[in-house]
């Protein structure tokens, strides 16, 4: 009797519970069909499924705007010829115009005004948290600083500088000349080519001591030695070779000289040595002196 009771307590309370909701959502205002079409995020909505800006949006400036777009489109032509510059490297001699470029729009952008005194300084670089426009710009610009490339190209990126040219016309002789003799005896190559290689060691290591290499140069030069060394199995024996082996060879022989000089002036000082006359008279007058008392 008493399942037949909540059985039936159970039932009455599904239907006014169904009742209530049914009933509030015949009551409740219909939706149109354009204001459903807003909030709809398939292919036939109206809008695009975006964030819009508001109309008083203080970044929606014509002036700021261009200066954007043109940043964007330097970012893009400098990180281009970036890529292929990667290997070998030639990312200052191919790049500084592109680079330079894109130097020129970020200035404009952070310290340039414009029409009517206005500035974009904060509207593009200091609006968000992210600060994407100086993010991006300070990787580009932490890239060329490791590459030392302001060591290898002149103010305000006009050209290469002259060290950088004519070590890269040394070069260029250098590799000309193993092209010239790699495909026959490896001999005549480390004869024939030895006055250029010799000649771009002697240039890269004066540049080195005058600070004035980039990453090209670098590593122009260390291929250049690998292929002499390993590829060719040539050597070149340095100058100051003989000089540090004769010094290395006194240091060696400087404590056995030292003791054999030692040793022998010793020798001469045992030799040498007498008792003085005045000494021995003293001991004899005491000696006397001793017997008559």
């Amino acid at each position: 009797m008493s399942l037949l009771k909540n059985s039936l307590f159970s039932a009455v309370l599904v239907i006014n519970v169904y009742s209530l909701v049914y009933g509030e959502l015949d009551s409740a205002p219909s939706v149109s069909p354009a204001a459903a079409a807003v909030f709809k995020p398939g292919a036939d909505s109206a809008f695009p499924l975006s964030l819009l800006s508001s109309p008083d949006d203080p970044y929606s400036s014509d002036y700021c705007t261009d200066l954007l777009h043109i940043f964007g489109q330097r970012y893009v032509t400098y990180v281009n010829c970036l890529v292929p510059a990667a290997r070998p490297v030639k990312v200052c001699q191919n790049c500084f115009s592109s680079y330079g470029s894109f130097v020129e729009i970020y200035r404009n952008i952070s310290d340039e005004k414009g029409p009517g005194n206005e500035s974009c300084r904060d509207q593009l670089l200091r609006s968000d948290r992210l600060m994407l426009v100086y993010l991006l710009y300070n990787n580009l610009k932490d890239l060329w600083g490791r590459s030392n490339c302001d060591q290898c190209i002149t103010e305000n990126f006009h050209s290469l500088t002259n060290d950088t040219l004519y070590f890269m016309t040394v070069h260029n002789q250098t590799i000309s000349c193993f092209q010239k003799y790699e495909q026959g005896n490896h001999t005549d190559l480390c004869k024939n080519c030895k006055p250029f290689y010799k000649d771009l060691n002697e240039l890269y290591s004066g540049m080195e001591k005058n600070q004035t290499l980039c990453i090209d140069i670098e590593d122009a030069m260390n291929m250049t030695r690998r292929q002499w060394s390993k590829s060719f199995n040539c050597s070149l024996p340095r100058e100051e070779t003989v000089p540090v082996i004769a010094v290395s060879s006194f240091m060696v022989f400087l404590p056995i000289i030292f003791y054999l000089s030692s040793f022998l002036h010793s020798e001469q000082k045992k030799r040498k040595l007498i008792h003085p006359k005045r000494a021995r008279s003293y001991t004899s007058m005491m000696n006397i002196q001793d017997k008559l008392s």
